[in-house]
C-alpha cells in the first residue's frame, strides 16, 4: 500500500506518493514554498515530477525541483502552450466565488513568472508509471485546462483542479471548456470508491459531482 504525504503550500497541495524506497511528486506549488517542498522530497527517493496541469500555482517550482533532485518532469503536451505564459489558455467561471478566484488567478498570471522547462515525458490517457516505482495510471481529465490529467493509484485519484475543494467540494470553478470539465467530473464519479485528492483543499470520498 502506498503512503501519501500531502504538502500544504498556501492554498495549493503537492503530494509525495511513496512505495517502499520509491516515490513520485505530484505538482510542485508556488515559488514561495520551494524550499519546504524540496526538504520534504529529500526524505524520500523521488524519481519523477508529475504535473496535473500547466497553471503556475501547480508547476512554478517544476524547473527548480527537477534540477535540485536531478529527476524528470512529466505532463500532458496539451498544456505546453502555457509554459511559461499561463494566459495562452483562456479561463471562464460561472459562480460568484468562481469569478473571484478567476480574477485572482488572472492577476497572478500577469504578475508572477514561470520558469521555462522541458518535460522529459508527455503523459496521455492510460500511461503507466510503474517504471518509477509507483503502480499508477494516468487519466486524462480535460476541461479545467486542455491538458489536465489525474493520477490513479490504488483507491486514490489525484485530480489537480479537475475538481476543487477550495471552499467546498465541487466541479472545477474555472475552466477552459465547461462541457469537457463536466464530462471529466462525470468520468471521475464513474470510477466509484476512491479518495479524491484535490489540488486545493482536503481529500474527500468520491461522489456524484455533476447534478
Amino acid at each position: 500500500m502506498v503512503e501519501i504525504h500531502r504538502i500544504v503550500s498556501g492554498n495549493v497541495n503537492c503530494y509525495i506518493v511513496a512505495d517502499k524506497d520509491k516515490a513520485i511528486l505530484i505538482d510542485t506549488g508556488r515559488k514561495k514554498y520551494c524550499e519546504k517542498i524540496l526538504e520534504k522530497c529529500k526524505e524520500f527517493h523521488v524519481s519523477l515530477i508529475v504535473l496535473t496541469h500547466g497553471h503556475m500555482d501547480h508547476c512554478q517550482n517544476a524547473a527548480y525541483l527537477a534540477k535540485a533532485l536531478q529527476i524528470p518532469i512529466a505532463m500532458s503536451e496539451k498544456d505546453m502552450n502555457m509554459i511559461p505564459d499561463n494566459r495562452k489558455q483562456s479561463l471562464s467561471a460561472k459562480t460568484l466565488l468562481g469569478k473571484i478566484v478567476l480574477s485572482v488567478s488572472l492577476s497572478s498570471f500577469e504578475k508572477d513568472s514561470l520558469e521555462m522547462f522541458e518535460p522529459a515525458i508527455y503523459l496521455k490517457n492510460g500511461d503507466d508509471l510503474s517504471s518509477y516505482g509507483i503502480d499508477a495510471k494516468i487519466v486524462e481529465l480535460p476541461g479545467h485546462t486542455k491538458g489536465s490529467i489525474g493520477v490513479n493509484i490504488e483507491d486514490n485519484l489525484f485530480v489537480g483542479d479537475a475538481l476543487m475543494n477550495m471552499f467546498y467540494p465541487t466541479v472545477s470553478m474555472l475552466y477552459t471548456d465547461e462541457q469537457e470539465m463536466l464530462e471529466s467530473a462525470e468520468y471521475i464519479s464513474e470510477l466509484g470508491e476512491k479518495t479524491i485528492h484535490f489540488g486545493h483543499g482536503k481529500p474527500k470520498r468520491n461522489r456524484k459531482w455533476v447534478r
